[in-house]
């Protein structure tokens, strides 16, 4: 990378074969308060991807977050069922639309079902499904997910909403609206040349549905709108940090998919390890006398020899198999000779050593998701966590999981009720179906709710 610095040795320029950066000045004072209002980053030090004069941000260091991040997720069993075990919970069985009547004398809602028919054909459709389950995937597999607003052929309403994968997407720096530019290609992590990408308005984090009737105002959703499923903790506004983020850097990611590796390549290499076999000189002289071998010719018969021994003496059919050898005795002195030793070599390695460490692993990992490892089956999760896998402890591990997964509810029902507004249907509340463990005592081992 060239950089070019001034004399009190400030990076003003950085350039590379496909990422140029700056060191961005100081905003009018007005743009400035909106910035920090908005969108408080840090634009110290910015680097940037350039597509057509849109300064898109990268996404990781080389700008290949969430190419590496499925790799990991896709090579790590239990961050991929933990992952996909967050997901399926916090889908529960499906949304339903309705209004809040009011609140009895516990304070809980009594909620009343919406019958206008939009409303419903939309909250049961397809298009629904799948915007939710792909959405979520990439809120919890990345950090953040994505929605395309699709407009209808007459332009004047939306025919659906389209999620868009986060390895093909990237956003531009923020402006002082707090509102980006996404740049949607199949190309990425490498740049797209002209032609190769489709460029969308992302709607502003602070009012989406303003933003959203403003472009639709100023005839601007020809090819619709990105709205962005953030999850803020990391603190990174714009592209967000998965939770399971901390399990890999601490190491527990890679130790839970090391562990097997090692084991694969032990036990594949363990026959190497098991015997020692020892041949005196003397018997090959005997067997094959070199006056009635050529060097050539012995060494062809030693190694067909040796071929046939280790096929009748190895593998798993050849279990307990005896072998049949003969020797001499010298007669001068009485020592055997032309004895054929063959010795078990001593194994210290034991495979279940790693076996406590494997789990501690996985279980930091679930713990990183707040997943109870027990909820999944882990019954001795790393010997230290052992000890609380019954089922009533399971049973508040999951309820205590749905009551958690508010917040990324309403983070996915938010492009939803958009939607809804957006297209002119009855206003409407979403509440998730849920199925809840209960105990056997009460007649069913289940009971469905709503939150």
């Amino acid at each position: 990378m060239n950089i070019l610095f001034n004399s009190s040795g400030i990076p003003l320029l950085m350039q590379s074969t496909y990422i140029f950066g700056e060191t961005t000045g100081t905003p009018q004072n007005e743009m400035k308060e909106r910035t920090r209002i908005l969108a408080p980053y840090n634009l110290s030090n910015v680097s940037y991807i350039d597509i057509d004069g849109v300064k898109i941000r990268p996404w990781g260091d080389e700008n290949d977050f969430p190419q590496k991040a499925a790799e990991e997720i896709g090579n790590t069993s239990v961050l991929n069922t933990g992952l996909k075990f967050l997901r399926n919970l916090t889908l529960g069985q499906g949304i339903y639309p309705c209004r809040v009547a009011g609140y009895d004398n516990g304070g809980n809602e009594m909620l009343k079902p919406v019958t206008d028919s939009r409303v419903q054909a939309f909250i049961a459709s397809r298009n629904v499904r799948r915007y939710m389950e792909k959405v979520l995937r990439d809120y919890l597999k990345f950090g953040n997910g994505a929605v395309q607003f699709v407009p209808s052929a007459a332009g004047n309403s939306f025919a659906g909403v389209n999620p868009v994968n986060a390895l093909y997407r990237r956003y531009s720096e923020v402006d002082e609206y707090g509102a980006c530019k996404c740049i949607v290609s199949g190309y990425w992590p490498q740049r797209p040349d002209k032609g190769q990408y489709t460029r969308l308005d992302v709607l502003s984090e602070y009012d989406p549905q303003m933003h959203a009737e403003v472009l639709k105002f100023a005839g601007k959703v020809k090819d619709g709108f990105i709205m962005p499923v953030r999850d803020s903790w990391s603190n990174d506004d714009l592209y967000g940090m998965p939770i399971w983020w901390p399990a890999y850097v601490c190491g527990w990611v890679e130790i839970a998919h090391l562990i097997p590796h090692f084991l694969k390549k032990a036990y594949k290499n363990q026959i190497t390890w098991k015997w020692h076999v020892q041949i005196p000189y003397s018997y090959w002289e005997k067997k094959y006398p070199s006056k009635d071998y050529s060097a050539k010719e012995r060494e062809a018969a030693i190694q067909k020899y040796m071929d046939s021994v280790e096929q009748n003496l190895c593998g798993p059919d050849n279990a307990e198999k005896p072998i049949f050898s003969h020797y001499a005795v010298n007669e001068m002195n009485g020592r055997i000779e032309e004895e054929w030793k063959i010795k078990p070599l001593e194994n210290k390695y034991q495979g279940s050593d790693n076996l406590p460490v494997s789990a501690a692993a996985n279980s930091e990992i679930l713990f990183a998701l707040m997943v109870n490892p027990n909820v999944l089956g882990a019954g001795m999760p790393g010997g230290t966590y052992a000890g609380n896998q019954g089922g009533s402890n399971i049973r508040e591990a999951f309820l205590v999981n749905i009551a958690n997964a508010w917040i990324d509810r309403q983070n996915i029902l938010d492009p939803i009720e958009l939607y809804i507004k957006m297209n002119g249907m009855p206003e409407c509340e979403l509440r998730f179906r849920n199925t809840v463990l209960v105990t056997l005592d009460t007649g069913s081992g289940t009971k469905k709710t709503l939150s």
